[in-house]
């Protein structure tokens, strides 16, 4: 794909979500379009051909199951590649409406989801996500694989002490997981959103769990998060050099850093 057909495309793409937002408000559109982004979705996956890395991936995590899966926010259309079709999973996803629409797309690959907001543990009774914080922690201890994004609301590539949280309370470990393709159309917002296209080349890929002692202090608390930002920064980087390209929201983590 030429660039100039790049920017047309990704031009069609952001006018088209402008026009979604206003008009998927109600709930049997909000139904409609999660029908559609799941059979996108699927299609895409099916048109792929998808890599692991490493390629004993599954087998690396089973010791581990069930297991929380992190993923930076950019990459949230990418959450229903990782589920095998014989994995239980639950995904968290917001309660904005937008998030209906991922939601409707999620369940139609088997996954369980969870409507609650992440973020701070100290906004999380205003977010609802003391609800969906209880909801993850029954899901991990009925076997279930939880998935989310881990980054703060509107903060790429800045864990929140959400996911740590979870980590802590749950014993389960927290794995960076990366899900790419070599075409694909990276959006200008605040995540870097990338739409993933068919017929490519994709990668799943994992990186070192991330393991929260139970009785972690404050800056033991901090250190794991700050090992699921580089583990999801690391993870991203290795699966996109491996379909030929470079990870779009590189410059995010290195605000971060300089910050």
């Amino acid at each position: 794909m030429n660039e100039k057909a790049s920017r047309v495309e990704e031009a069609t793409i952001v006018r088209s979500a402008n026009v979604l937002s206003r008009i998927g408000s109600s709930k049997p559109m909000q139904v409609l379009l999660g029908r559609t982004l799941g059979a996108y979705l699927r299609f895409v996956r099916l048109t792929n051909r998808i890599d692991l890395d490493p390629p004993d991936l599954y087998e690396r995590c089973e010791p581990d199951r069930p297991l929380i899966c992190a993923m930076w926010h950019g990459q949230h259309f990418m959450i229903p590649f990782f589920k095998r079709p014989q994995d239980r999973g639950a995904v968290l996803i917001s309660r904005h409406g937008d998030g209906a629409i991922m939601a409707t797309a999620c369940e139609r690959f088997g996954l369980r989801v969870i409507r609650a907001s992440g973020g701070e543990p100290e906004r999380m009774i205003e977010r609802g996500g003391v609800i969906g914080l209880r909801e993850m922690l029954r899901a991990l201890s009925g076997g279930e694989n939880v998935a989310l994004t881990a980054d703060r609301p509107k903060q790429p590539r800045i864990a929140g002490m959400g996911i740590v949280t979870l980590g802590r309370l749950s014993a389960r470990p927290i794995y960076p997981v990366a899900v790419v393709t070599s075409r694909r159309i990276t959006l200008g917002n605040w995540d870097r959103t990338t739409i993933a296209l068919p017929f490519g080349h994709g990668i799943i890929a994992i990186g070192a769990p991330v393991r929260v002692a139970r009785h972690a202090d404050a800056a033991a608390a901090d250190m794991a998060r700050r090992a699921v930002e580089a583990g999801l920064d690391e993870v991203h980087q290795r699966a996109y050099a491996l379909v030929g390209g470079g990870d779009p929201g590189i410059e995010l983590g290195a605000l971060r850093r300089a910050t």
